[in-house]
């Protein structure tokens, strides 16, 4: 209870603040939608209400407070609009409907978890050339955080682009962006975790005339789990970022981009809000996922009590 406390702390006061948000952000959209039905809104006319406060114009017409969390089109949407559309696309559409989230969101996690595959291994493979090799240590090192100050915007249609005049489509384009995103965050920590063990274990490896193998096997990748794990949670985040940010240049018709680019291209916020919310839970859940796996393999390897 003392952990989940913090927790439910932190969402009551981002919900209050967002249920707050949602009377000044969308005032002036409802009282000009009154003064269209003939209701009583002072200022009388659109261009002297834009230039009241959305504060000032709700103290003065508290009747329409109500109103703005009920726009068909608001500039904020409500909680309950939001939860309401993510009910309607997730529980209540066939999966197989361009509308469901369950649909768009399996496009997009196919495409993660590839993109997530592809970076892990690699970001491997590299820490571990990293840490048993001096001259890659010198060179490889510095071009990997060198390739995380590109903004992503800009290299996603770029690599799409280039990938489409060859004839690579599909999947593994987006994959390819989701490995970008997520191969840093595995290099980084699994370096770490390689490096972790201290001197005195190293020189009882060598009393012992272990080889580098044993080395690496007994001690080095056993220390580098935890490190491992908890880059592992942030790459996947940042592959399901990855995988999002590359739908949006393409004009996707599938995923989670395609369904914010839809709310973006028809005017629809609502639409867009849901997708955002179900990204952030897939993300959540796949977070979680990994943590309930670190949890399992540390126990098993008796680094935390059962």
């Amino acid at each position: 209870m003392k952990s989940v406390l913090p927790v439910l702390t932190v969402v009551g006061v981002i919900m209050l603040v967002w249920v707050v948000s949602v009377v000044p952000m969308n005032m002036h959209l409802t009282a000009d939608q009154a003064q269209r039905d003939g209701l009583a809104v002072t200022p009388d006319t659109p261009a002297a209400r834009q230039n009241v406060s959305s504060v000032a114009l709700a103290l003065k017409n508290t009747h329409l407070i109500g109103a703005t969390y009920g726009l068909e089109r608001p500039r904020l949407p409500s909680p309950h609009q939001v939860g309401a559309e993510l009910w309607d696309t997730v529980f209540d559409k066939k999966i197989t409907s361009r509308r469901s989230l369950v649909y768009h969101g399996w496009v997009t996690l196919s495409a993660t978890l590839l993109g997530f595959a592809i970076g892990t291994g690699l970001g491997i493979l590299l820490a571990v050339g990293i840490v048993y090799n001096k001259a890659m240590d010198m060179s490889v090192m510095p071009w990997a955080i060198a390739s995380q100050t590109i903004p992503i915007l800009a290299l996603a249609p770029m690599i799409i682009v280039m990938l489409g005049a060859i004839g690579v489509q599909g999947i593994l384009p987006k994959a390819i962006i989701s490995a970008y995103l997520s191969f840093f965050p595995v290099v980084v920590g699994m370096v770490k975790g390689l490096r972790s063990p201290d001197g005195m274990q190293l020189d009882l490896l060598r009393t012992y005339n272990a080889s580098g193998a044993q080395g690496f096997w007994k001690l080095r990748l056993p220390a580098s789990v935890p490190y491992l794990f908890a880059s592992l949670k942030i790459g996947i985040s940042a592959s399901l970022v990855g995988a999002i940010v590359a739908e949006l240049p393409t004009g996707a018709r599938a995923g989670f981009g395609a369904r914010m680019l839809v709310g973006d291209q028809y005017g629809q916020p609502i639409v867009t809000w849901a997708a955002l919310f179900a990204a952030a839970i897939t993300a959540a859940a796949l977070v979680g996922l990994f943590s309930l796996l670190e949890r399992l393999t540390l126990r098993r390897m008796g680094m935390v009590q059962a």
